[in-house]
């Protein structure tokens, strides 16, 4: 099973057959009758290429592996690409019907280089770095109307993506929440869920069925939406962190951290996204 974002299926470190995340790594527990317990590297390509040159695979130490180091980086360049680009285009974009239609072409061009790299094989330095600049973009001008009307909103959507972030890795690391295959297909099926109902929502509210954005009002219905759109976006952090954990402890090659950086970036926005809605919301009169 491929990890995926809310927004955009990702292929993750997996290949044609091989390793594909959480779905492969040896779990705790289960080494009765789990022919990955009792050999963690079947059917997984980076440990089988260590196994045919001699050397028993282990954690990467060679820089032709990817280490944590280099998904921080990775993650740094992305995650620093979209804070340019948003501070730029707040900074030189006045609120305006222009630079609104500006923000939803930029998500428009974002969404297609997204699709672009989730699609290749290999992971594309230009592609992300070209996605996150764009989202930048996108995020600087929503984030000034946000200001605009709710005063400070942008910046305490920052530190609730923090929080969130933060505690999500905390839970993760302390081993209160076990990623496996059972775990993510739940996690996927509502997530999926939760996209269709968004996108008939769209269409009911485009046709004017429904009024005041419908599921996505301004209210306390919208405010339990928002809510429900953060915990899927912890969700798919955990997968975010699954997946780096086995590319690293599988030796991923070096350029895989690129996903790894491209995954929590969109995972990231999403997060920011609703919480920028929500605090709008809990600031209403």
């Amino acid at each position: 099973m491929r990890s995926s974002n809310p927004v955009f299926s990702r292929r993750g470190f997996s290949r044609d057959n091989g390793y594909a995340g959480f779905n492969t790594a040896p779990q705790a527990g289960y080494a009765q009758g789990n022919p990955y317990a009792q050999n963690p590297y079947a059917n997984n390509p980076y440990a089988q290429q260590d196994l045919q040159q001699g050397a028993p695979p282990q954690a990467p130490v060679s820089t032709g592996h990817m280490t944590m180091d280099d998904v921080i980086t990775r993650s740094a360049m992305t995650l620093g690409t979209v804070a340019v680009g948003a501070v730029l285009a707040w900074a030189l974009l006045p609120v305006s019907s222009t630079s609104f239609g500006l923000a939803f072409g930029s998500a428009i061009v974002a969404m297609v280089l997204a699709l672009i790299q989730s699609f290749k094989r290999t992971p594309s330095p230009a592609l992300i770095l070209g996605y996150a600049a764009f989202e930048g973009v996108f995020l600087g001008v929503i984030s000034e109307m946000y200001n605009t009307q709710w005063s400070g909103a942008p910046f305490q959507a920052v530190l609730g993506t923090m929080a969130v972030s933060g505690a999500t890795l905390l839970v993760y690391r302390a081993g209160w929440i076990r990623v496996t295959a059972r775990y993510a297909r739940i996690g996927m099926s509502i997530a999926i869920a939760f996209v269709v109902v968004m996108a008939v929502n769209l269409l009911l509210v485009a046709f004017g069925v429904a009024e005041n954005g419908g599921l996505r009002s301004f209210g306390p219905l919208g405010a339990i939406v928002g809510i429900i759109a953060i915990l899927l976006g912890a969700f798919f952090l955990t997968l975010d962190f699954k997946q780096i954990e086995d590319g690293i402890a599988y030796g991923a090659p070096k350029n895989e951290a690129w996903l790894a950086a491209f995954g929590l970036t969109m995972t990231l926005v999403w997060i920011y996204v609703e919480m920028l809605r929500l605090v709008a919301i809990f600031s209403r009169d």
